[in-house]
């Protein structure tokens, strides 16, 4: 299946590699892209014989999050349409948490918002060194919600807490501290690093990994329709404050929002 965002390959190993692919927009999420990951990862769980999927970025950065397309048009749009743009990019995180196969990131470059979240997907995740990670919503007076779920259950409550409000950018070491990546390694070794990830999937039995996967989710915190309503609600109520206006606007124009009391 040809793809305009992705670039999705798979070896005689039956490892998956699903490649975000729009270096010149620092693979920013946009409708297309979010649509294609959630066509990919529906495409993946038919097949029973993929061993791992590999999801990593081409170019400079990994993801730099939303659009800036896709925002300009959640700024004029009414509360109905913002919630269902906000479901399609939390029902493409939930179809990738989902896959029976075991996901591996490799993250390099620069993770930010919606970037961070894919990360929390992945099962393990390797991280570059120099690697920027950052919760950036809180700038713009909005709030990471739809990453929400994902992101709690990866790290915890108390290391989310660090890093989950305050739109600080942090490293791939503080990064692998807060339980976000699995490890932060030198760019020489990533690809080694990674194949280190991928090798224990290639002995393993693929429909016992699914099962243990599913049963991992189900004992761990509730992510569930009524846990994804909650996140989207919530960003929704953001979208309709003074402080989400001020700050899409201050964005917009490369000026300093009104709270602001930086320098």
């Amino acid at each position: 299946m040809r793809h305009e965002t992705l670039e999705v390959t798979r070896d005689a190993r039956d490892v998956v590699s699903v490649t975000l692919n729009r270096p010149e927009k620092r693979n920013a999420l946009s409708a297309r892209m979010i649509a294609e990951l959630t066509d990919v990862a529906a495409a993946l769980n038919a097949r029973p014989d993929t061993r791992a999927v590999v999801l990593r970025g081409a170019g400079k950065v990994f993801c730099a999050g939303g659009d800036l397309s896709w925002m300009m048009a959640q700024i004029e749009a009414d509360r109905d349409t913002r919630m269902a743009e906000a479901r399609k990019l939390a029902m493409m995180l939930h179809a990738l948490n989902t896959l029976r196969a075991p996901l591996i990131g490799l993250v390099h470059g620069v993770a930010m918002g919606g970037g961070v979240g894919m990360a929390a997907v992945c099962d393990s995740v390797v991280a570059i060194e120099g690697t920027r990670f950052a919760f950036t919503e809180t700038r713009l007076g909005l709030i990471p919600a739809t990453i929400s779920p994902y992101v709690l259950a990866r790290m915890g409550e108390g290391a989310a807490r660090r890093v989950f409000m305050s739109s600080r950018v942090f490293g791939a070491n503080e990064a692998a501290q807060l339980g976000l990546v699995s490890r932060s390694v030198p760019p020489e070794e990533a690809e080694a690093a990674l194949a280190k990830e991928v090798a224990p999937y290639l002995d393993v039995a693929p429909g016992a990994v699914g099962r243990a996967k599913a049963l991992a989710r189900a004992l761990g915190p509730r992510i569930d329709e009524e846990t994804i309503d909650l996140s989207i609600r919530a960003l929704a109520d953001a979208w309709e404050t003074d402080e989400a206006r001020d700050g899409v606007a201050a964005f917009l124009d490369k000026s300093t929002p009104p709270w602001s009391r930086d320098g």
